[in-house]
């Protein structure tokens, strides 16, 4: 099972998830906490705590795109440059935001969060990964303590801003709340912002574009790319639809010459080493610590950009359908799909999927025969087949493709995922059995709620209560509900047929949520699970006082 420690000091992580998302040049200013000394240190293990709890607290505010394809894909893209970084073995965790800003934010911990809306306008792999590789910059240079050093003084009127953002937004289940919030208190740091963290920018450029180079990507992407984003920001002149991306990551000629020549001399010295990258097999034992999303992490380093279509391309269209209402982006494929310039096999995957998730998987799987036909080995074609045969109540030509697929590719959480979800749907005790043993290894890192969410009604389905109960607490916990996960732990406790593993692993699960649900009672922070920040424990008498605590 996956690892649960938990901060203590809740107040600092909520804060530094607020300050993460939302002040941008700062890049996941690390805050004081408001009831204790400001110069005290944070642990690496702390800092990875505040990053879990903030995917959390933002999963809770339904900001992330949790999509097993999508998270291997960019962890992947992450991870690959991770390798080449300057801190291969440091902790590092990426994710896709749902937010059509272009903009993209380090937090504490390594965690790397990439918007929606920059992928979409990105317009290749290298583009993409210039962008991530500046943020692996951002903690590899350390400039979170750096910043969190420069802005002690004004931290604290920023951090009561950000923390009733996180509130409105958990209350008010709307997705606009927080950022209306934000919005009226970012500007009284932005300008002061801006201006000491020019140096860092420019230092997170550099060390950003020799990983990039390192990795085997194009080190001019960096350059290419701010200045597309310059060309927009002149374009738009006076108005006020800037890139967040520029407001919080200003760029200047100086920056773009800057990065210029910094990928100029890797170019040339390159060309005098043509071997490239120095991570080889025999080294990668040695340097960098287990990529846990691919096998051999060095074949990632001869991943080509050319595959037609490209995984990168596919990705790109799949999150933009997937942040979008189904039914409209089923409309604009199916018009534009007319055009012989439109008419792509990427387009078509997005058209495809669209299909699918609006209730028409028959006319999806239409779209994707020609597709897998011609690319007979591409997993993500054959998975929305798949998906799309089982949307159109095809169940055994579904179950078939998961299964080989399986077979190919064990321990695929895309596969394994939909796969468990297709045995648990319609079939019988057996097959949610198989269901619940292929996500059953899924979860000893997991993170993600639908994860835990799919075991546990594959569980239920295949009549172990008690494990599938453990894991809908889990999928609460997960989704930032920790009052939820408590109470349906302590209900869990109280049965008469727990045995005596069962029963210790459920107390240890309580024993470690008890620190976070006590400093939210004490703090009356809203939650989702709590929009009113007054819930408070009930004393239950069958139960260990330290294990279910009481109101008082």
């Amino acid at each position: 099972m996956a690892s649960h420690r938990l901060p203590t000091r809740l107040l600092t992580t909520l804060l530094t998830a607020g300050l993460a998302f939302a002040a941008g040049a700062q890049d996941g200013i690390r805050l004081p906490d408001l009831g204790s000394s400001a110069d005290a240190l944070i642990t690496p293990q702390e800092a990875q705590d505040y990053g879990a709890s903030m995917l959390r607290q933002m999963r809770a505010l339904g900001m992330v795109v949790d999509d097993p394809l999508l998270d291997d894909y960019i962890n992947d893209l992450g991870y690959r440059l991770v390798a080449s970084s300057d801190k291969p073995k440091d902790h590092f965790a990426f994710f896709i935001v749902k937010d059509p800003e272009i903009n993209a934010f380090a937090a504490p911990g390594g965690y790397i969060a990439v918007n929606s809306g920059l992928i979409a306008i990105t317009q290749n792999e290298s583009e993409l990964a210039s962008v991530i590789a500046h943020e692996i910059g951002h903690i590899t240079q350390h400039h979170l303590e750096r910043a969190f050093e420069a802005s002690k003084k004004d931290a604290p009127l920023m951090a009561l801003v950000l923390l009733g953002a996180i509130a409105a937004g958990a209350g008010s289940g709307s997705g606009d709340a927080p950022m209306a919030v934000l919005a009226g208190g970012q500007g009284l740091l932005a300008q002061k912002s801006i201006n000491f963290t020019r140096k860092d920018e420019i230092e997170a450029d550099r060390a950003g574009i020799q990983t990039l180079a390192r990795a085997g990507f194009d080190p001019n992407a960096m350059a290419d790319f701010f200045e597309r984003m310059e060309d927009m920001m002149s374009a738009n002149a006076g108005g006020e639809d800037v890139p967040a991306l520029l407001q919080t990551h200003p760029v200047t000629t100086l920056r773009i010459s800057d990065a210029k020549a910094r990928a100029g001399a890797l170019i040339a010295e390159q060309k005098l080493h043509p071997s490239g990258t120095t991570l080889d097999k025999a080294q990668w034992a040695k340097s960098t610590a287990p990529i846990p999303f691919v096998k051999d992490p060095t074949r990632l380093l001869q991943a080509s950009a050319t595959e037609n279509p490209s995984t990168y391309q596919l990705m790109r269209e799949r999150v933009d359908v997937l942040v979008n209402d189904a039914t409209r982006q089923a409309a604009y494929y199916g018009s534009n799909l007319q055009r012989r310039a439109f008419d792509t096999p990427v387009h078509r995957y997005g058209y495809a999927l669209a299909l699918t998730r609006s209730g028409r998987g028959a006319q999806a799987v239409v779209q994707l025969q020609p597709l897998v036909k011609a690319h007979p080995d591409n997993l993500i074609l054959q998975l929305a087949m798949a998906d799309a045969h089982l949307q159109a109540g095809q169940r055994t030509q579904a179950l078939a493709i998961y299964d080989e697929l399986n077979r190919q590719s064990p321990r695929n959480r895309a596969v394994a995922l939909a796969y468990a979800k297709a045995l648990t749907a319609g079939g019988d005790k057996a097959q949610a059995a198989l269901a619940a043993n292929l996500l059953r290894p899924l979860m000893e890192n997991a993170a993600e709620p639908e994860i835990y969410s799919a075991y546990a009604r594959a569980s239920e389905a295949a009549g172990d209560t008690e494990r599938a109960d453990e894991a809908f607490a889990d999928a609460s916990y997960y989704s930032g509900r920790p009052f939820d996960a408590m109470e349906q732990l302590k209900r869990l406790l109280k049965r008469k047929d727990l045995d005596y593993y069962a029963r210790v692993r459920i107390q240890a699960r309580i024993t470690e949520l008890t620190p976070l649900v006590l400093e939210l009672q004490k703090r009356r922070v809203k939650t989702a699970d709590n929009p009113d920040g007054h819930q408070q424990f009930r004393h239950d008498a069958d139960c260990d006082a330290h294990l279910c605590p009481g109101t008082g």
